[in-house]
């Protein structure tokens, strides 16, 4: 059976097939068509899967050597950053500032410690996370405030043996931990590629600037840093996937993470869905809309306890929402054929609802995290609709965050 790796043979078999059609096409036409086939956005980047399967390599372990140095050190409490990208990190603590500058006037690099917990203030060996990373101190600009703003770049990770706070600075004590040698791995990084353009097509957000992953050697680890630095996690999440040394099994996570699929709807999300469809059912709608969805979610607990949290009055957005469908849609009737599929922008919907649970660290996708996913598709009546009552993406966020809406497993 062919796979992604005969895509040149593939190609020049569809233009033969074509052309006995009468219908011709350029040679980088086929190649684009057969990316398409496997997901993928463009030829570049399946030339570029088809290169990394090219041969086989044996998976090596990571190794923590044994030797260790010591470097000026920052601790981190809202952030995790991955391997190979750049951030700006504000900082005020004064030992982290003097951390800072010990270490862009001896022109060294620098250690980036991960605490465990966000209100330790004092830190100590114990407040931190083992693995860490090394970093390059980039820029650094002082601030009115007396804070300092520093632009670093992510190098590998490392095991902090040590942590000092005793002095003037924060100062660490690490070893590095090589990564390289990993398993060749096509078939899970073109899935996990294929699954990442997804996930970005759904958030509408812009592909980092080093897409596609495909560096010298092209590791599985790299792949797997550069998602996951773009994906949204909760910290605790980010970091067990930053733990996790065996390029081959973080790829796997990473890619996991990002199938919409898997996660399980509440049973009472269920039932939304399902009065929503009925809603376009009974009404004979060729398509079960966002208003309908809408319509549904006034009477989710879940949503309705975000919406009652922006001081919207249910009853009213209710009757506005139901004369809205009775009227405004009463020209998707259709007279036969199939009825009350879910429109593509219902779709969407319910994919960004998944990564909206995904990202705040629900085990389920509720009726909330559908509300936040609707938001986004600003041409809709359903989001004119909530903004008219109140109900805005800032305000509905912060309820969320809050814990308001959330469902137990």
């Amino acid at each position: 059976m062919r796979d992604f790796r005969d895509a040149k043979l593939m190609a020049q078999t569809l233009r033969d097939s074509l052309t006995t059609k009468s219908i011709t096409i350029s040679h980088s036409q086929s190649l684009e068509l057969v990316s398409r086939m496997f997901g993928v956005a463009d030829w570049n980047t399946l030339s570029a899967l088809i290169k990394s399967g090219d041969g086989t390599k044996p998976q090596r372990a990571p190794v923590i050597q044994t030797t260790t140095v010591r470097r000026p050190a920052i601790p981190l409490r809202d952030l995790v950053p991955f391997p190979g990208a750049t951030y700006p990190l504000f900082v005020g603590r004064a030992k982290t500032i003097n951390a800072l500058n010990d270490a862009f006037a001896r022109q060294t690099d620098l250690v980036i410690a991960l605490q465990k917990q966000r209100a330790v203030d004092q830190t100590v060996f114990a407040d931190l996370h083992e693995i860490g990373l090394r970093a390059d101190l980039m820029e650094l600009s002082p601030l009115p405030d007396g804070t300092l703003k520093v632009q670093v770049r992510i190098g590998r990770r490392v095991l902090i043996r040590a942590f000092s706070n005793d002095g003037s600075a924060y100062e660490a004590e690490v070893s590095d931990i090589a990564e390289d040698g990993a398993a060749d791995a096509p078939d899970l990084i073109l899935r996990a590629v294929t699954r990442f353009e997804r996930y970005a097509a759904i958030r509408n957000s812009r592909m980092p600037e080093s897409w596609p992953p495909f560096g010298q050697g092209r590791q599985p680890g790299t792949v797997a840093d550069t998602i996951a630095a773009q994906v949204l996690l909760p910290l605790a999440h980010k970091y067990e996937l930053l733990a996790v040394l065996d390029q081959i099994k973080r790829l796997e996570l990473v890619e996991a993470l990002l199938d919409v699929t898997a996660r399980p709807l509440s049973s009472a999300l269920q039932a939304t869905r399902q009065r929503a469809i009925a809603s376009a059912r009974d009404r004979r709608h060729r398509h079960a809309t966002l208003e309908h969805l809408l319509l549904a979610l006034v009477d989710d607990d879940s949503a309705a306890a975000v919406m009652k949290s922006c001081r919207a009055s249910l009853k009213q957005l209710r009757t506005k929402t139901l004369a809205y469908v009775d009227t405004d849609l009463a020209h998707l009737a259709a007279e036969d054929g199939e009825i009350a599929q879910p429109s593509p922008a219902f779709l969407r919907v319910s994919d960004r609802a998944a990564l909206a649970a995904q990202e705040v660290g629900y085990p389920m996708i509720t009726g909330a995290n559908t509300l936040l996913a609707l938001f986004p598709e600003t041409r809709s009546p359903a989001a004119r609709l909530l903004a008219e009552h109140g109900v805005t993406l800032v305000r509905a966020a912060k309820a969320v965050a809050d814990g308001v809406g959330k469902e137990e497993a």
